[in-house]
């Protein structure tokens, strides 16, 4: 089978799969497992690099309300690579080639491939896409055996965490503006032994003030700007210093968001356990490979 990704997190999903062979194309922000970064590279932002946060978020807003893509997919590259299985998603706008496009191309394509569109809103939805994708390229047993496995590794985290208190955590998806944490990150800090005050599971991230962020009383505030790494959230969050110290929170950290709290894919496994050290670092040993970054400490230290 020849299989093109466009979407970060389903690219490490059919890697992890064991189905990285099948893969032939991948988005421009395929950066997970090394291998993929060789693969053809079949999308490209519309929006220009070196942008600020607030700009790049200016930018979104624009674009989306002129009805206009925010990636661009190069259709003769995907028609000369006879795909027989493209993997998109529909769930962000602001993450991913529109679906709706990709639907249109497909249709002009003449190897007439299947689209499976991977759409999780929830961790346990996550953990399904695992067997759904698979299923999409006649591999069940091994999304099934991935599927298990993860669902075990997160479990072990809950049980480990089980008699710990529950410290209240914001995580901050985006700085400026700020936006709270949605999706599968409720359910990953639950896991990990907190309790999000300002999130939901299954709901989209949300725009929140500064003032409603502080009202929450976060025991711990995890930076984690939607795609960036470690080094960058840290970055970011010193430049908003004066808005993160007015929350009061006894610890502030910075997260890979995009290796393992962003992207829907099989490394949200990788961040409930680095939460859950963070939390709780008595219980849960640090999980290796992963980056995070002390902030500050806070007013209540």
């Amino acid at each position: 089978m020849r299989i093109a990704s466009l979407v970060p997190s389903s690219t490490e999903l059919l890697f992890e799969l064991g189905l990285g062979d099948d893969v032939v194309a991948v988005t421009h922000e395929c950066d997970h497992p090394t291998e993929a970064t060789a693969r053809t590279r079949l999308t490209r932002s519309v929006i220009g690099e070196g942008l600020t946060p607030r700009e790049i978020d200016s930018a979104v807003r624009e674009l989306t309300a002129r009805g206009r893509a925010l990636y661009e997919l190069d259709e003769p590259a995907l028609a000369r690579l006879d795909v027989d299985l493209i993997v998109t998603q529909a769930l962000c706008a602001v993450c991913a080639v529109s679906y709706d496009d990709v639907r249109a191309v497909a249709g002009r394509l003449a190897s007439n491939p299947e689209v499976v569109s991977l759409d999780p809103e929830t961790l346990t939805e996550v953990l399904d896409d695992a067997v759904r994708l698979a299923d999409a390229a006649a591999a069940r047993d091994r999304g099934v055996r991935l599927r298990d496995e993860l669902a075990a590794r997160i479990e072990a985290v809950r049980d480990a965490v089980a008699r710990e208190p529950r410290l209240s955590v914001a995580a901050l998806e985006w700085l400026d503006p700020p936006f709270i944490g949605g999706h599968w990150v409720p359910d990953m800090i639950a896991a990990a032994g907190g309790a999000d005050p300002l999130g939901e599971p299954g709901r989209k991230s949300r725009e929140a003030s500064w003032e409603e962020i502080a009202a929450a009383s976060p025991d711990v505030v995890v930076v984690m700007p939607c795609g960036v790494y470690a080094d960058e959230a840290l970055a970011q969050a010193l430049d908003h210093r004066d808005e993160i110290e007015s929350l009061g929170a006894d610890r502030v950290l910075a997260v890979d968001a995009a290796a393992s709290f962003s992207r829907p894919g099989p490394r949200l496994a990788d961040g409930t356990e680095l939460l859950a050290h963070l939390l709780h670092p008595e219980s849960v040993p640090a999980p290796s490979g992963l980056g995070w970054r002390p902030v500050m400490e806070g007013s209540r230290a």
